[in-house]
């Protein structure tokens, strides 16, 4: 009996420690059923600052890039990094893997994307759904919100998944990796416009913002 007593008493300390190092270590922590995401504010924001030098290397100096004058740019715009914006989904995926998602583009065009899912979440206290297309082996979400058109590309943003994280019916959308398609730096490009159902009610001040670099 002695024993127990002290196996636990030095149970509840360890348990303890543990929950105070949880809430106390600068961390950000969310989560939905099972699935748990815990990143480090500021080793979450050297990570995406190193990230978003790279593609601003890539825009000024690649031959791929998709900006007509290089000369006056020095980087794209961004919402500062916020761990807020990085939320747990839960996945509904269709019983019917066969059904497809006619996507307008920029140009006029159409083309056929595969419905693989609808992401629900949780932001700024608002229940949010989005849809998550496939086309190839990529997954993507298109979507709108609050910014459209204001500080953010008035055609939308993109979110691009990891096929590997897609487990468990619950997925990790961080929208400071939402970014600008193609066309809004150069006409010259087809992009996909997010479908209806893809606008979001809130404000995401998070990823990529939108200046004119023509």
């Amino acid at each position: 009996m002695i024993k127990n007593k002290f196996f636990l008493t030095g149970l509840f300390l360890v348990i303890a420690i543990v929950l105070y190092y949880s809430f106390f270590d600068g961390s950000a922590t969310t989560s939905v059923g099972g699935l748990a995401d815990v990143v480090n504010p500021e080793t979450y924001r050297q990570q995406l600052e190193e990230k978003r030098t790279k593609k601003d290397q890539f825009f000024l100096s690649d031959a791929e890039s998709p900006l007509l004058d290089k000369k006056g740019f020095t980087s794209l715009a961004y919402f500062a990094p916020d761990p807020a914006y990085r939320v747990v989904a839960r996945l509904e995926p269709f019983a019917d893997k066969t059904q497809k998602l006619v996507v307008r583009m920029s140009d006029g065009k159409e083309e056929v994307y595969e419905k693989f899912a609808h992401a629900v979440f949780r932001l700024q206290d608002e229940t949010c759904r989005l849809l998550i297309v496939k086309v190839d082996n990529t997954y993507s979400i298109l979507f709108r919100d609050a910014t459209s058109g204001k500080t953010t590309y008035g055609g939308g943003r993109y979110l691009e998944l990891d096929e590997a994280a897609l487990t468990d019916n619950q997925v990790i959308l961080d929208f400071n990796t939402a970014y600008n398609p193609y066309c809004a730096y150069n006409p010259g490009y087809s992009c996909p416009l997010p479908p209806a159902e893809n606008s979001l009610p809130v404000a995401v001040e998070a990823g990529e913002k939108y200046t004119s670099h023509d």
